[in-house]
């Protein structure tokens, strides 16, 4: 019920699209901004409070509770851990967006900056970069993650979403609330995946565009759509082990090497200096940030940036925290929590430091126009500041592979994803169910770069955001009943061992004596 259900909304959703792209772009605007408006409180305030609960639990009496049995081992080493989480998490966004906002925020501040383009506003500029792209993200897809991971492999349910909260509603996880949380979750993950998709079909597009002249051009997109489908297809055959372990492996690698080599051949004083000021900025803003409306000014700033990225992140969740999930059977609380907020975060941090420091180094001091070419089309930005250093086009075409693995890896843990979703949380799902949803992720893509709207699936799925939002929040009370449940059995055990201890050695007494 729930695969029909989903597949069916899906599909009408699409035909929606092809059959009158515009209003289906002017109606999820307008769902967006009204959201936006009433609930940005709410966006804020559960996304701090997402981030600060996983704190807690990771330092809390919990923290050396295993996501599995007493003696389950982790299944992936540490660093193939941390590739797979952070392959999944958000790799295409940071390569298309790691010149591109730092660039944006430079040409047009937030509201604490009065004006654009000086020391001040690119200071801002990497702090809300960081903070768009550091543990916030990472706290969400931490609260579904571990969620799904210690009621699956801990407590043994089904790994679906809806068996999470067990401890709330108790065998109506079965019923039709089971499945409404299910079916939003596929949803959410279908149109997150797609815009996906279509993001980094756009991407590899620039990159072609800027290494061998091919023009962007829907045709070229589409091929690039028909040629990547297969290479993730055949991943998803390979099965988590070979496939998606290989693929994060090399997508580390790459972008180990693609960051040391433009740390070392930028201006990396400049780099070092801006990432040092802006960790302090960070850390010493984090609170304010986090909670940051401007009722008195009405400026928009805030909505069209914070707002969008932590209703975006949370449409993801399913997505990424499933698939966090599955690869983090055997960890600790603790260890889970702060590999998953503290290393990835951390590598957004440098990353941006690299690039968009070294793109604001040449705006700002070596007259390279980056700015503009962020203004006129988004998709060159990274590869016209690649193309400043030494060694610029091995660089692009360095930079172009990366985006290629990284949507590979996306739609592969995707295809997972879905998989699970689709058969009732099947830890290994067929190949055909993968199969089925790679090629209807694809066709989504194309339609809607066909249609024009692949904005207004952006927007949907931020909408889709919101009741995510509200399940993700019981969520977080549903972990803590079942974690304080535990405890209480744990210490009930004890004392019934104490018990029997301090009962036999009563015994033994009275027969000394």
């Amino acid at each position: 019920m729930v695969f029909i259900i989903s597949i069916v909304f899906v599909i009408l959703f699409v035909l929606w699209g092809v059959i009158s792209p515009e209003n289906l772009a002017d109606t999820t605007s307008q769902l967006l901004q009204l959201t936006i408006n009433q609930f940005g409180w709410f966006y804020l305030f559960s996304t701090f409070g997402f981030l600060v609960f996983s704190i807690y639990l990771a330092f809390s009496k919990y923290g050396n509770i295993r996501l599995g049995t007493d003696d389950d081992e982790p299944e992936f080493s540490n660093v193939t851990w941390l590739a797979m989480l952070f392959s999944a998490g958000m790799g295409i966004g940071l390569v298309f967006w790691g010149v591109a906002e730092p660039m944006y925020h430079y040409l047009n501040p937030p509201p604490d900056v009065t004006a654009a383009q000086t020391p001040e506003a690119a200071r801002l500029a990497l702090r809300y970069s960081f903070f768009h792209w550091g543990l916030h993200p990472w706290g969400v897809y931490t609260i579904i993650a571990l969620s799904l991971a210690y009621f699956n492999y801990r407590k043994g349910y089904s790994g679906l979403i809806s068996s999470t909260f067990y401890p709330l509603i108790g065998e109506r996880v079965n019923g039709p609330i089971g499945k409404a949380i299910d079916t939003l979750a596929i949803i959410a993950t279908v149109f997150g995946v797609a815009t996906s998709l279509g993001l980094g079909t756009l991407q590899i597009n620039g990159g072609f565009s800027h290494l061998l002249g091919v023009p962007n051009h829907l045709i070229v997109q589409l091929m690039i759509i028909g040629v990547v489908t297969i290479l993730y297809m055949l991943s998803a055959t390979t099965g988590l082990e070979k496939g998606i372990k290989t693929l994060s492996n090399i997508n580390l690698l790459l972008a180990v090497i693609l960051l040391l080599i433009t740390l070392i051949a930028g201006p990396s004083t400049f780099i070092f200096d801006a990432f040092t000021s802006t960790v302090g900025g960070y850390v010493q803003n984090l609170i304010a940030m986090s909670l940051r409306l401007t009722p008195f000014t009405q400026n928009p700033w805030v909505g069209s940036w914070t707002l969008f990225y932590w209703a975006w992140w949370i449409a993801w969740a399913p997505f990424v925290g499933m698939f966090i999930a599955r690869v983090s059977k055997g960890r600790t609380i603790k260890e889970f929590v702060l590999g998953v907020l503290l290393v990835p975060s951390l590598f957004s941090f440098v990353w941006f430091s690299v690039f968009g420091g070294t793109a604001l180094n040449f705006e700002m001091f070596q007259d390279v126009p980056i700015g503009e070419a962020v203004q006129e089309d988004i998709t060159s930005a990274l590869f016209i500041t690649l193309q400043q250093l030494p060694l610029g086009t091995l660089l692009a075409g360095l930079a172009t592979m990366l985006i290629i693995t990284f949507f590979v890896t996306s739609a592969d843990s995707a295809t997972f994803v879905l998989g699970m979703l689709s058969t009732n949380g099947d830890q290994d799902p067929p190949t055909k169910v993968k199969l089925t949803w790679g090629l209807l992720q694809s066709s989504i893509a194309a339609v809607l770069l066909l249609s024009g709207g692949l904005q207004g699936l952006q927007t949907a799925s931020i909408i889709a955001a919101l009741p995510f939002a509200v399940i993700m929040v019981f969520m977080c009370f549903s972990v803590k009943k079942a974690l304080e449940e535990e405890d209480k059995q744990k210490r009930k055990l004890e004392r019934d061992k104490q018990k029997k201890l301090d009962a036999l050695l009563e015994k033994f007494s009275k027969a000394n004596s």
